[in-house]
C-alpha cells in the first residue's frame, strides 16, 4: 500500500466514525505508531483532517458540533481527570445541575462514591448513570429528547429548571473564546445551561483544553458568571488574566 492510498483510507475512517486513535490506525495498516503520527500530521497540514490528542478528527465547524461518538473518545483521560478533581468539590449531601455534554457524564461517574446527592439534570446518560444509587434523588426534567445525545432541551425544561436553587451547578461547553465568552452549537441546550447558571449557588465548568481553541456560534455567558474553572493544561494568557481579574477559581488537573 502507498502512502497516498493510507492517507485516502484514515480520511474516510475519520469521515466515518467522527475520529480515530494513533493506536486504532496503526493496528489497522499494520504499522508503527510513529509512522500514523507522520501521516496525520501530514494530513492536518493539508487541512483534510484536525489532530487532536491521541489520535485525529474532523476538521473543527463553528456551526455544527462534533459527533456525539466521537465526542465520548476525544481527550477522554483528559476528561476522566478533570471529572475526579471536580467531584472532589463537591459535598455530600449536596444538590446539584449537572447538563448536557460528554465530561458531564463523567463527572456523573465520579460522583457515585458520594452520599445523598441530589440532581436534577436534563441528560438521560447522566440520570442512568446515577439511578441506581439508592440514597441519591435523581431528577431529569421535561422536555424534548435528542436521540443523538439523550439530551432534554426546549422552552419545558428551562421552565422545569427555574423552579429549583441548588447548591452547585455543573456544566460543560463546547468553546471559550479569548474574550471569555463560552460558546455553543445549540441555541436550545444554551437556554437550559443558562437556567443552570441563574439557579446555581456556584457554578463549576469543566472544560479541557481543546476548548481553548475551538470556535462555536451561540452564546451561552461568560466566564464572569463561574465560581470555579477544571481543566487538564494552563489555559492561554488572556484567559488566566480574565480568571485572575474575576477571582475564578482555576484547577489544573494534568
Amino acid at each position: 500500500m502507498t502512502q497516498q492510498e493510507r492517507h485516502d483510507i484514515i480520511i474516510d475512517m475519520v469521515k466515518r466514525q467522527g475520529y480515530a486513535t494513533i493506536e486504532q490506525l496503526a493496528h489497522h495498516f499494520n504499522v508503527t505508531p510513529q509512522t500514523i503520527r507522520r501521516d496525520l500530521k501530514v494530513l492536518a497540514d493539508e487541512q483534510l483532517i484536525r489532530r487532536v490528542h491521541g489520535g485525529a478528527g474532523l476538521l473543527e465547524s463553528s456551526t455544527v458540533n462534533t459527533a456525539y461518538s466521537a465526542r465520548k473518545l476525544i481527550n477522554h483521560d483528559a476528561k476522566a481527570r478533570i471529572a475526579r478533581a471536580l467531584a472532589q468539590q463537591i459535598p455530600d449531601q449536596s444538590s446539584l445541575f449537572i447538563n448536557i455534554g460528554t465530561s458531564t457524564e463523567l463527572i456523573a461517574e465520579a460522583l457515585l462514591n458520594h452520599q445523598g446527592l441530589e440532581i436534577i439534570t436534563n441528560n438521560l446518560n447522566v440520570a442512568a448513570t446515577l439511578q441506581h444509587r439508592e440514597d441519591f434523588n435523581v431528577i431529569v426534567a421535561g422536555g424534548s429528547v435528542r436521540s443523538r445525545d439523550g439530551g432534554i432541551i426546549g422552552e419545558a425544561t428551562v421552565d422545569f429548571i427555574n423552579q429549583f436553587k441548588v447548591d452547585f451547578g455543573i456544566i460543560g461547553i463546547s468553546s471559550i473564546d479569548a474574550d471569555g465568552a463560552l460558546l455553543d452549537f445549540d441555541y436550545q441546550e444554551v437556554r437550559v445551561a443558562q437556567a443552570i447558571i441563574s439557579n446555581s449557588r456556584q457554578v463549576y465548568l469543566a472544560a479541557d483544553h481543546s476548548k481553548f481553541s475551538r470556535n462555536a456560534v451561540v452564546r451561552l455567558g461568560h466566564l464572569n458568571q463561574i465560581h470555579a474553572l477544571f481543566t487538564d493544561q494552563e489555559p492561554p494568557e488572556s484567559i488566566c488574566r480574565l480568571l485572575s481579574e474575576q477571582s475564578i477559581t482555576l484547577n489544573i488537573c494534568p
